[in-house]
């Protein structure tokens, strides 16, 4: 079964995850340079097969975008044009950064490990994923369509 991946794209980095091939743990992957960021999907596509990415849209609270969504909807075009055949669906990440860093904080990451903007990206990557999934079986179950043989 091909994997889901998830992007917290930013001006600088942009965190990734995935998830396992029965789509089911959402992974941290790694944290790429935002300029370099097509490139490495390049290679990773030819070495996994992925069904569809998801995308952190920055929101403000009152659901407007954030100042970095027109960044965010650059990439995106960059995407869909680099690789047309690979859905890529939005979800708003509010919140996503403070919660990584209290994830890492709960965790018992040391204080270095927790200001290193890089480990933040990828968490918030897991959390923008493991929304994702969560939705996206809410879905099915609403559904009754459980894939299930």
């Amino acid at each position: 079964m091909p994997r889901i991946l998830a992007i917290d794209f930013g001006a600088k980095r942009t965190g990734l995850a995935v998830t396992d091939p029965l789509q089911m743990i959402a992974t941290a992957l790694e944290t790429v340079e935002s300029s370099l960021l097509i490139a490495y999907l390049q290679k990773y596509f030819e070495k996994e097969t992925v069904s569809e990415v998801v995308i952190g849209m920055p929101k403000k609270l009152d659901n407007t975008d954030s100042a970095n969504a027109p960044g965010v909807r650059a990439f995106i075009l960059q995407f869909k044009k680099k690789f047309p055949a690979t859905p890529i669906y939005e979800i708003d990440e509010r919140f996503t950064s403070s919660l990584a860093q209290q994830a890492l904080l709960a965790g018992g990451a040391k204080k270095k490990d927790r200001q290193q903007k890089g480990n933040v990206d990828k968490i918030s990557a897991v959390l923008i994923l493991q929304d994702y999934l969560t939705s996206k079986n809410l879905r099915t179950a609403r559904t009754g369509n459980s894939g299930s043989v």
